[in-house]
Protein backbone atom coordinates (compact mmCIF):
# COMPACT_ATOMS: atom_id res chain seq x y z
CA UNK A 1 0.00 0.00 0.00
CA UNK A 2 2.92 2.36 0.70
CA UNK A 3 4.28 1.81 -2.81
CA UNK A 4 0.84 2.47 -4.31
CA UNK A 5 0.46 5.67 -2.29
CA UNK A 6 3.90 6.80 -3.43
CA UNK A 7 2.98 6.25 -7.09
CA UNK A 8 -0.33 8.09 -6.68
CA UNK A 9 1.39 11.04 -4.97
CA UNK A 10 4.04 11.09 -7.70
CA UNK A 11 1.37 11.41 -10.39
CA UNK A 12 -0.54 14.04 -8.43
CA UNK A 13 2.61 16.12 -8.00
CA UNK A 14 3.33 16.11 -11.74
CA UNK A 15 0.38 18.35 -12.51
CA UNK A 16 -1.56 18.51 -15.79
CA UNK A 17 1.41 17.59 -18.00
CA UNK A 18 1.30 14.02 -16.70
CA UNK A 19 -1.86 13.38 -18.75
CA UNK A 20 -0.35 13.87 -22.24
CA UNK A 21 2.71 11.95 -21.07
CA UNK A 22 0.54 9.06 -19.86
CA UNK A 23 -1.40 9.09 -23.15
CA UNK A 24 1.83 8.91 -25.16
CA UNK A 25 3.04 6.08 -22.95
CA UNK A 26 -0.20 4.13 -23.48
CA UNK A 27 -0.04 4.55 -27.26
CA UNK A 28 3.61 3.51 -27.36
CA UNK A 29 3.00 0.40 -25.24
CA UNK A 30 0.03 -0.59 -27.43
CA UNK A 31 2.08 -0.23 -30.62
CA UNK A 32 5.02 -2.11 -29.11
CA UNK A 33 2.82 -5.05 -28.09
CA UNK A 34 1.06 -5.14 -31.47
CA UNK A 35 4.35 -5.03 -33.39
CA UNK A 36 5.96 -7.70 -31.20
CA UNK A 37 3.01 -10.07 -31.71
CA UNK A 38 2.89 -9.35 -35.46
CA UNK A 39 6.62 -9.86 -36.01
CA UNK A 40 6.75 -12.99 -33.87
CA UNK A 41 3.83 -14.47 -35.83
CA UNK A 42 5.41 -13.44 -39.17
CA UNK A 43 8.70 -15.08 -38.25
CA UNK A 44 6.99 -18.30 -37.17
CA UNK A 45 4.86 -18.45 -40.34
CA UNK A 46 7.87 -17.83 -42.59
CA UNK A 47 9.85 -20.63 -40.99
CA UNK A 48 6.92 -23.04 -41.22
CA UNK A 49 6.15 -22.30 -44.88
CA UNK A 50 9.80 -22.31 -45.96
CA UNK A 51 10.40 -25.63 -44.22
CA UNK A 52 7.42 -27.03 -46.15
CA UNK A 53 8.26 -25.69 -49.62
CA UNK A 54 12.07 -26.05 -49.60
CA UNK A 55 12.07 -29.87 -50.09
CA UNK A 56 9.55 -29.42 -52.94
CA UNK A 57 11.73 -26.78 -54.58
CA UNK A 58 14.77 -29.02 -54.30
CA UNK A 59 12.83 -31.76 -56.13
CA UNK A 60 11.57 -29.32 -58.76
CA UNK A 61 7.93 -29.70 -57.73
CA UNK A 62 6.99 -26.15 -58.67
CA UNK A 63 3.28 -26.88 -59.08
CA UNK A 64 3.08 -28.25 -55.54
CA UNK A 65 4.95 -25.20 -54.25
CA UNK A 66 2.53 -22.92 -56.11
CA UNK A 67 -0.39 -24.71 -54.48
CA UNK A 68 1.07 -24.10 -51.02
CA UNK A 69 2.12 -20.49 -51.55
CA UNK A 70 -0.88 -19.27 -53.56
CA UNK A 71 -3.06 -19.02 -50.47
CA UNK A 72 -0.33 -18.48 -47.89
CA UNK A 73 -0.37 -15.44 -45.60
CA UNK A 74 3.33 -15.84 -44.84
CA UNK A 75 5.64 -13.24 -46.35
CA UNK A 76 8.04 -15.88 -47.69
CA UNK A 77 5.12 -17.67 -49.35
CA UNK A 78 4.04 -14.51 -51.14
CA UNK A 79 7.57 -13.81 -52.37
CA UNK A 80 8.06 -17.36 -53.66
CA UNK A 81 4.68 -17.15 -55.36
CA UNK A 82 5.77 -13.95 -57.13
CA UNK A 83 8.74 -15.86 -58.52
CA UNK A 84 6.62 -18.85 -59.57
CA UNK A 85 4.12 -16.66 -61.37
CA UNK A 86 6.95 -14.97 -63.28
CA UNK A 87 8.36 -18.42 -64.18
CA UNK A 88 5.22 -19.16 -66.20
CA UNK A 89 6.69 -17.04 -68.98
CA UNK A 90 10.26 -17.41 -70.31
CA UNK A 91 12.86 -15.19 -68.71
CA UNK A 92 16.28 -14.89 -67.16
CA UNK A 93 17.31 -15.07 -63.51
CA UNK A 94 17.26 -11.26 -63.38
CA UNK A 95 13.61 -11.24 -64.44
CA UNK A 96 12.61 -13.61 -61.65
CA UNK A 97 14.71 -11.62 -59.20
CA UNK A 98 12.94 -8.40 -60.22
CA UNK A 99 9.52 -10.03 -59.76
CA UNK A 100 10.42 -11.26 -56.28
CA UNK A 101 11.95 -7.90 -55.40
CA UNK A 102 8.60 -6.35 -56.26
CA UNK A 103 7.05 -8.65 -53.69
CA UNK A 104 9.67 -7.56 -51.14
CA UNK A 105 8.78 -3.92 -51.76
CA UNK A 106 5.18 -4.74 -50.89
CA UNK A 107 5.91 -6.85 -47.81
CA UNK A 108 8.78 -5.02 -46.06
CA UNK A 109 6.75 -1.83 -45.36
CA UNK A 110 4.18 -4.00 -43.58
CA UNK A 111 6.91 -5.41 -41.35
CA UNK A 112 8.27 -1.93 -40.56
CA UNK A 113 4.83 -0.34 -40.13
CA UNK A 114 4.34 1.80 -36.98
CA UNK A 115 7.65 0.76 -35.39
CA UNK A 116 9.15 4.21 -35.98
CA UNK A 117 6.38 5.77 -33.88
CA UNK A 118 7.93 4.29 -30.73
CA UNK A 119 11.18 6.26 -31.19
CA UNK A 120 9.13 9.36 -32.01
CA UNK A 121 7.09 8.92 -28.84
CA UNK A 122 10.30 8.57 -26.81
CA UNK A 123 11.49 11.95 -28.09
CA UNK A 124 8.10 13.64 -27.72
CA UNK A 125 7.48 12.44 -24.16
CA UNK A 126 10.94 13.70 -23.15
CA UNK A 127 10.07 17.15 -24.51
CA UNK A 128 6.64 17.10 -22.85
CA UNK A 129 8.27 16.19 -19.54
CA UNK A 130 10.80 18.98 -19.95
CA UNK A 131 8.02 21.44 -20.75
CA UNK A 132 6.13 20.32 -17.65
CA UNK A 133 9.26 20.86 -15.56
CA UNK A 134 9.81 24.36 -16.93
CA UNK A 135 6.18 25.36 -16.41
CA UNK A 136 6.32 23.94 -12.88
CA UNK A 137 9.49 25.91 -12.09
CA UNK A 138 7.95 29.11 -13.46
CA UNK A 139 4.89 28.64 -11.26
CA UNK A 140 7.11 27.80 -8.28
CA UNK A 141 9.29 30.89 -8.60
CA UNK A 142 6.22 33.08 -9.17
CA UNK A 143 4.60 31.75 -6.01
CA UNK A 144 7.83 32.10 -3.98
CA UNK A 145 8.05 35.77 -4.86
CA UNK A 146 4.79 36.42 -3.05
CA UNK A 147 5.41 34.58 0.22
CA UNK A 148 7.14 35.37 3.50
CA UNK A 149 10.98 35.24 3.18
CA UNK A 150 11.12 32.65 5.96
CA UNK A 151 9.02 30.25 3.90
CA UNK A 152 10.77 30.80 0.56
CA UNK A 153 13.45 28.11 0.87
CA UNK A 154 11.01 25.38 1.88
CA UNK A 155 8.44 26.33 -0.74
CA UNK A 156 11.05 26.65 -3.50
CA UNK A 157 12.45 23.22 -2.65
CA UNK A 158 8.96 21.68 -2.82
CA UNK A 159 8.22 23.40 -6.15
CA UNK A 160 11.46 22.18 -7.73
CA UNK A 161 10.81 18.63 -6.51
CA UNK A 162 7.33 18.63 -8.02
CA UNK A 163 8.54 20.13 -11.31
CA UNK A 164 11.30 17.56 -11.71
CA UNK A 165 8.78 14.72 -11.43
CA UNK A 166 7.69 15.46 -15.01
CA UNK A 167 11.19 14.97 -16.39
CA UNK A 168 11.72 11.88 -14.24
CA UNK A 169 8.52 10.25 -15.53
CA UNK A 170 9.36 11.18 -19.13
CA UNK A 171 12.82 9.61 -18.89
CA UNK A 172 11.44 6.48 -17.22
CA UNK A 173 9.21 6.01 -20.28
CA UNK A 174 11.58 7.28 -23.01
CA UNK A 175 14.54 5.04 -22.15
CA UNK A 176 12.56 1.74 -22.36
CA UNK A 177 10.86 3.00 -25.53
CA UNK A 178 14.24 3.52 -27.23
CA UNK A 179 15.33 0.02 -26.20
CA UNK A 180 12.04 -1.47 -27.43
CA UNK A 181 12.41 0.39 -30.73
CA UNK A 182 15.91 -1.03 -31.21
CA UNK A 183 14.68 -4.53 -30.36
CA UNK A 184 11.78 -4.36 -32.83
CA UNK A 185 14.04 -2.99 -35.55
CA UNK A 186 16.46 -5.86 -35.01
CA UNK A 187 13.59 -8.34 -35.15
CA UNK A 188 12.33 -6.78 -38.38
CA UNK A 189 15.80 -6.82 -39.93
CA UNK A 190 16.13 -10.50 -39.04
CA UNK A 191 12.88 -11.30 -40.87
CA UNK A 192 13.88 -9.21 -43.91
CA UNK A 193 17.29 -10.93 -44.04
CA UNK A 194 15.51 -14.27 -43.90
CA UNK A 195 13.30 -13.28 -46.83
CA UNK A 196 16.35 -12.17 -48.83
CA UNK A 197 18.00 -15.50 -48.07
CA UNK A 198 14.90 -17.42 -49.16
CA UNK A 199 14.75 -15.40 -52.39
CA UNK A 200 18.37 -16.18 -53.25
CA UNK A 201 17.89 -19.86 -52.39
CA UNK A 202 14.81 -20.00 -54.64
CA UNK A 203 16.65 -18.37 -57.56
CA UNK A 204 19.64 -20.69 -57.15
CA UNK A 205 17.42 -23.78 -57.05
CA UNK A 206 15.47 -22.67 -60.11
CA UNK A 207 18.67 -21.99 -62.01
CA UNK A 208 20.14 -25.37 -61.05
CA UNK A 209 17.00 -27.30 -61.95
CA UNK A 210 16.66 -25.45 -65.27
CA UNK A 211 20.29 -26.26 -66.05
CA UNK A 212 19.78 -29.95 -65.23
CA UNK A 213 16.68 -30.08 -67.41
CA UNK A 214 18.60 -28.49 -70.30
CA UNK A 215 21.38 -31.08 -69.99
CA UNK A 216 18.89 -33.97 -70.00
CA UNK A 217 17.12 -32.51 -73.01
Amino acid sequence: MDAFSTVVKFFQDCGLFIYPSALIMALGVAIAIERFVFLTKARSQNRKVWAEVLPMLQRGQFKDVAGVTAHSDAAVGKIVNYGLVRMQSPGRREDYDAAMEEGMMEIVPRLEKRTHYIATFANVITLVGLLGTIIGLIKGFTAVAQVNPAEKAEMLSASISIAMNNTAFALMVAIPFLLIHAFLQAKTSEIVDGLEGAKISFLNLVQRIRAEQSVKA
